[in-house]
């Protein structure tokens, strides 16, 4: 089914005159759709959801539901614009959620948030903790969410124990022959196998509470006004699942503090900002309003080390694989990959220290 066959099937205010690939999302297909109505005209997000990545696509459409839902009746609570803080699916003709292609096709549709932006790297620090801010939110947003009802998408998305379990078998196989040229980030794995479970650990025990988390928290996953730069709304919700939420605080710092692009081949130019992990965590702290416990914060630093950690080992179990999961650009892509995080990873090490007090002296 094509795009226009897709806006057709939804319950759009006015005529459907444009279809149109938007973002630049690696996921999903995504479309913006523009109406003619007689107010002028008005802007839908359309979307094709990845069966590859997401086989059982109904479930995760379960949760995004759900969890919607919820959060509009939050936004409400709280005096806020539920038009423009969370997303909102737009039911098909039929009354439906989302529609079901003959070919086994899931599209769905949300409104599409005017005067916003998603940003790549922030402009400045300010507005990396206003994210930091709209992410610590959403998790406390979900606190009365029943965690346990959510599908879960990708099962061990987050569970690093598991992610060195599959680098072992990529790494016993060595089915491409790549070992021997990734010597040296093997090794930085293999040193490192004690602390993959301290999260997963941390949960099974009760010692950090289950939350709703989103675990994909790259800034790009949340709208900035273009006028104010202050967050508006957390978007790309299809790994929404039980989790902790310092693996959306790792991730999160992760993605954000680096002073490279993740795939940059000049490690001399891979550093760890410190001033933005300030940045975010304050943000993250203020958004949680009070609700993260004493072992939820004391862990935060080490969540960040770990997330990037975990990524980095995505990145070299797929190149030692063959390249199965990530896109690549030329042959040794994921191990520059790779890199990057590893040093990010290391320069996280060194800061330790520096990380934790950042951490307390937040509010």
């Amino acid at each position: 089914m094509n795009e226009y066959a897709a806006a057709d099937k939804f319950a759009f205010d006015g005529t459907v005159t444009d279809v149109s690939l938007y973002g630049n999302g690696h996921i999903n297909d995504t479309y913006a759709v523009t109406c003619e109505c007689a107010d002028g005209k008005i802007r839908y997000i359309l979307q094709r959801l990845n069966s590859n990545v997401f086989p059982d696509r109904k479930g995760l459409m379960r949760n995004m539901i759900a969890v919607t839902d919820f959060l509009r009746a939050a936004v409400v609570r709280d005096g806020g614009d539920p038009e423009r803080e969370c997303l909102n699916l737009i039911p098909t003709k039929d009354g439906e959620r989302y529609y079901t292609s003959p070919e086994g096709e899931v599209w769905r549709a949300t409104q599409f948030i005017e005067n916003t932006d998603a940003y790549l790297v922030a402009d400045d620090a300010e507005m990396f903790r206003d994210a930091g801010r709209a992410f610590g939110k959403f998790v406390a947003r979900l606190a009365d969410f029943d965690a346990d009802s959510l599908f879960e998408v990708i099962p061990d998305f987050h569970n690093t124990a598991k992610r060195y379990e599959a680098f072992e078998r990529a790494l016993s196989a060595d089915s491409c022959g790549r070992a021997a040229s990734a010597r040296s980030e093997i090794d930085f794995v293999l040193a490192r196998k004690d602390g993959c479970s301290r999260l997963v650990d941390a949960l099974k025990s009760g010692e950090i509470p289950v939350r709703v988390t989103h675990n994909d928290t790259k800034l790009n996953n949340v709208l900035i006004d273009v006028d104010t730069k202050r967050a508006v709304c957390v978007i790309d919700l299809d790994t929404v699942m039980p989790g902790t939420m310092l693996y959306d605080f790792g991730d999160g710092v992760r993605a954000g503090c680096s002073t490279a692009k993740e795939d940059e081949p000049d490690l001399s130019k891979v550093d760890f900002d410190i001033v933005l992990f300030r940045a975010f965590a304050s943000g993250f702290l203020k958004g949680m309003e009070g609700s993260v416990t004493a072992a939820e914060r004391a862990l935060m630093p080490a969540a960040a080390r770990l997330m990037t950690f975990e990524c980095g080992m995505r990145f070299l179990t797929d190149y030692l694989s063959g390249d199965t999961y990530f896109k690549t650009a030329y042959a040794e892509h994921n191990l520059v990959r790779a890199r990057t995080q590893f040093r990010l990873v290391e320069r996280m090490e060194s800061l330790a220290a520096e990380m934790a007090a950042a951490v307390a002296e937040s509010v």
